[in-house]
Parts: C-alpha cells; sequence; structure tokens
C-alpha cells in the first residue's frame, strides 16, 4: 500500500513559537541585565554622595536653646537628606569628639593643654541633588549666616573627586546603553525576519488571489507583537529570578534596589519586545510585498 506524505498545512501569519520567542528573549534579555546593572549603579552613586557630610561648628558655650533652634533650621531646608522623614542631623559635642580624637590617635590632648579646644557639631548629610560644589557653597554661605555657628566646613577635593568620577561612569554607562539597545534592535529584527522567510511564497500567493497589505500584514502584526510581549514576561521573570538569587548572596544589595525602578524596567522590556517586534514584522512584509517572484526565489 501505497504511503501518502501528508504535509501540515501552513497558516498565514504563523511561524516558530518556540525559536522566535527564544530568540527575542535573550535579545531582551541582554538590555534587561544592562538596566538591572544601571539602576544599582545609580542607587549607589546617590548613596555615596549622601554619606557626605557637612560638618557645622558651633560657638563655644553656645546654650541649648540655640543649639535647638539651628538644627531646627538646618533640619527645615530642602537640601537637608531625609530618611523615613527624619533628617539626617548628628549632633557631636565637643566631649565626644575628644573621645573620637583619643580613639583614634591613642593620644589625649587634654593632659598637655589642659582644657578641651574642640567645639560642639553638627555632622549634616546633604541630599544628592545638592552635592554640586556651586550648591555647598551657598549652604555653607546660608548656615554659617544662623546665629551661633562659628564655622561650615566640607570635604571640598572628595566632592569634587566624586562627582567628576560619576559624570564620567554615567557617560560610559549611557554609551553603553545606546550600544545595548542597538544590538537588541537588530537581534529582534533579524530573528523576525528570517522566521518570515519562510512564509514569503505565502504573502506572494495571497497577494496573487487579490488580498490586499492589509489584510497580509495583519496576522504577522498581530503574532510578533505576541511573540515580543511573551518574550519580554520571560525575560522580565528572569532577571527577577537573577535579582533574588544575587540578593541572597550579596550582603546589602537589597538596599540599592528601588521597585520603583524595577516597574520602570519592566515596563521598558515588554515596550522594546512589542514595538520592535510590530516594526520589524512590519518592515519585513513590506519588502516582501515588493519583491518581484524572481526576487523571492
Amino acid at each position: 500500500m501505497e504511503e501518502k506524505k501528508t504535509r501540515k498545512k501552513r497558516k498565514l501569519g504563523s511561524y516558530p513559537f518556540a525559536s522566535v520567542v527564544f530568540s527575542i528573549t535573550l535579545a531582551l534579555l541582554v538590555l534587561g541585565l544592562f538596566g538591572w546593572l544601571l539602576l544599582h549603579s545609580s542607587r549607589l552613586g546617590t548613596r555615596i554622595q549622601e554619606n557626605i557630610e557637612v560638618q557645622v561648628y558651633l560657638n563655644k558655650n553656645i546654650s541649648q536653646s540655640d543649639i535647638t533652634k539651628i538644627r531646627t533650621a538646618i533640619a527645615s531646608k530642602p537640601y537637608t537628606l531625609l530618611k523615613e522623614q527624619t533628617p539626617q542631623i548628628t549632633l557631636i559635642t565637643k566631649e565626644e569628639a575628644a573621645q573620637q580624637f583619643v580613639e583614634a590617635t591613642g593620644e589625649d590632648f587634654k593632659d598637655f593643654l589642659g582644657d578641651n579646644p574642640l567645639r560642639d557639631l553638627f555632622a549634616v548629610k546633604i541630599k544628592g541633588d545638592y552635592q554640586a560644589l556651586d550648591s555647598l557653597n551657598q549652604i555653607k554661605a546660608e548656615i554659617e549666616g544662623f546665629r551661633g555657628v562659628f564655622e561650615v566646613e566640607y570635604e571640598e577635593s572628595l566632592i569634587e573627586s566624586i562627582n567628576e568620577n560619576l559624570t564620567k561612569i554615567g557617560f560610559i554607562l549611557l554609551g553603553i546603553a545606546i550600544f545595548a539597545l542597538l544590538v537588541v534592535i537588530i537581534l529582534i529584527n533579524n530573528t523576525i525576519k528570517l522566521a518570515l522567510f519562510s512564509q514569503r511564497f505565502l504573502i506572494r500567493s495571497m497577494q496573487l488571489v487579490g488580498a490586499t497589505s492589509s489584510f497580509i500584514q495583519r496576522p504577522f502584526l498581530y503574532r510578533s507583537m505576541m511573540y515580543g510581549f511573551f518574550a519580554g514576561v520571560l525575560a522580565c521573570g528572569i532577571i527577577y529570578g537573577f535579582t533574588m538569587y544575587m540578593n541572597n548572596i550579596i550582603e546589602g544589595l537589597e538596599e540599592l534596589q528601588d521597585i520603583n525602578g524595577f516597574i520602570m524596567l519592566f515596563a521598558l522590556i515588554l515596550i522594546m519586545g512589542i514595538l520592535v517586534g510590530y516594526l520589524s514584522s512590519l518592515r519585513a512584509i513590506k519588502k516582501y510585498l515588493k519583491m518581484s517572484l524572481d526576487e523571492l526565489y
């Protein structure tokens, strides 16, 4: 008995699900992992800046009420860092400062001076938005105008060095981000183009029977958007699992994470998957619609 060979009928707009979704997922994963690195490096830079302190030295023999007034005035300023709605201002008395000096050097200067020449001071943490030297100079001038304040100091060279390094790192990361985005677009575009290559004769057949361009394009565009969405969900799931794993092995990493940042990253991945899939399919289909029969072969 002669065996009949059956061939699965191709459906307009259908192309391999697993291979296309897998390829798009890998491309989106490149973008997602870089975004993950960018989020953490940005938060780390902010943390470094916010740990820098401005030291506000007070007049000697200042009253407790004046100390409270100065603290309240500084706490009300927009440049003072807040954590859980608490101004990051620490009062270090001259006795505490002397004790810290003895612990650090092993020498007690009061033995030969007979007195404590140090002053009470406030250690004030400043928001990252006010870390530019011009802003810090304005802050210094303002606080020095408060009654009871002797002097305001900060490590100008250290802050300048940190700002310069953060700026350099920012430009480098921006360049890598643009490169990663181009790689993702090229990879997804080539994946969709190769997937549609096998359907080029079916597209021509639909043209020959009178199907309009929009009718031919519709199923391809819908399917490419759906594949892009599935790939985006997979990429987001992998990044989420990677984040949980890294949190378990790197102490303190979770403190650098911001839920809003991750929401924006996952939304970007999903939008990129859908949008690039749609545009790549549209470009490839229009190309095959314009080809002659000889070019298709």
